[in-house]
């Protein structure tokens, strides 16, 4: 277990000190925080990112899924380790975090975030949602293969969800929402076949 500072961490601070234990961490309200998914969550990742390379390979941009990459929110005290990140790497020559840090501080230098929903669920519908938007992510996209979200966004009883926003001047439009076999409809990957039934049929 990472001890947090004493003092409120900057994302440079954390940088500095990001434990290289091969674990995965974000900063939270200036502390460090361990990322420890569950094994279904990491094979939803791996699911949703095969479907991805797919795509990438089609549209033939120069565009990229890392290994890891953190990504530096307009909030301060704040470090997102996003479950996947559709990188342009052209644009990532204007990232003043990227070749040093493998980090990005600017929304131009992603075309997708992705975030496959735990039990802290509200990080991901409300305070992620919020700082993808300030940044300029283009599409962000909340997979919630567990219903673990509020009854007010998947209803009751609870239903497993795939979320789509897509930027518009700034903010993230009305969600576009997708449940069962209804695959789901991006902007920016038109042709990809996602579906949370796939998902979980997937998982089995």
């Amino acid at each position: 277990m990472v001890q947090a500072a004493p003092s409120r961490l900057t994302f440079d601070d954390f940088l500095a000190l990001y434990p290289e234990d091969g674990d995965r961490y974000e900063l939270r309200n200036g502390a460090i925080y361990p990322m420890r998914p569950i094994g279904p969550h990491e094979e939803v990742i791996g699911f949703t990112r095969r479907k991805l390379d797919i795509e990438l390979d089609r549209l033939n941009e120069p565009w990229f899924i890392p290994q890891t990459c953190l990504v530096k929110p307009k909030r301060d005290g704040e470090g997102y380790l996003p479950d996947i990140i559709v990188l342009d790497k052209a644009a990532l020559q204007n990232d003043p975090y990227w070749k040093k840090h493998s980090s990005i501080s600017r929304g131009e230098s992603a075309k997708l975030v992705v975030e496959v929903v735990s039990t802290n669920w509200q990080d991901d519908y409300l305070t992620k949602l919020a700082e993808y938007e300030k940044l300029g992510i283009p599409e962000y996209w909340i997979i919630d293969y567990r219903a673990l979200g509020g009854v007010r966004y998947i209803g009751s009883p609870k239903t497993p969800t795939i979320w789509v926003h897509d930027l518009i001047e700034g903010e993230y439009a009305a969600p576009r929402y997708f449940q069962e076999s209804e695959p789901i409809k991006s902007q920016g990957f038109p042709c990809i076949k996602l579906s949370i039934h796939a998902i979980l049929t997937a998982l089995k």
